[in-house]
């Protein structure tokens, strides 16, 4: 009968390292300027040649630990309420901003990545997700979202063409509330 010894290697549980909390960088304050309470005048051009469709509403945003920042938005789509939930933060690993959007309209989970222009006061972002005007095919988004002030900032959202070319098919404008 033969004895065995196999050694297996130690690693300490989460509860036995160090926890290291990240510290939040200069990308992560950036992003803290959005924190509060917005007032928001929508504008989406789904069908070309149509007048596009205008709607209000509100954001309220909020800061998790520095490192992220949570907008939940709540306007109309053709009469109906919706309800939408941003996610932004900056990932020190991939060096360039990371979030998603979801929203109670659709089922798709937007995914972004990007980079600000802090000459510009630009956050871009960019994306895939279901094209509006051909049901069933995916179409690549840019989205930015531009710092005119402390009181006032704007969200333009365009989509890729197949010819290559981007068009405007939405922007939200922000103003702080009192």
């Amino acid at each position: 009968m033969s004895t065995q010894t196999t050694t297996a290697k130690y690693e300490p549980s989460l509860s036995q390292r160090e926890h290291v909390e990240p510290k939040p960088g200069p990308e992560h304050d950036w992003l803290q300027q959005f924190v509060g309470d917005w007032e928001t005048e929508v504008e989406c051009r789904i069908e070309p040649g149509k007048p596009p469709m205008k709607t209000k509403g509100t954001e309220s945003v909020r800061s998790i630990g520095g490192l992220w920042i949570v907008a939940e938005g709540k306007s109309a789509i053709m009469d109906k309420p919706m309800t939408s939930i941003l996610t932004l933060g900056y990932d020190f690993a991939q060096k360039k901003y990371v979030g998603t959007w979801a929203g109670s309209c659709m089922t798709h989970l937007w995914q972004y990545e990007g980079s600000v222009d802090l000459a510009a006061e630009t956050l871009t972002l960019q994306t895939e997700g279901p094209c509006p005007q051909s049901p069933g095919t995916v179409a690549k988004f840019k989205e930015v979202m531009e710092v005119k002030s402390k009181e006032h900032r704007v969200f333009t959202s365009s989509m890729q063409g197949q010819d290559g070319k981007w068009a405007t098919i939405a922007t939200i404008k922000y103003r702080r509330k009192e």
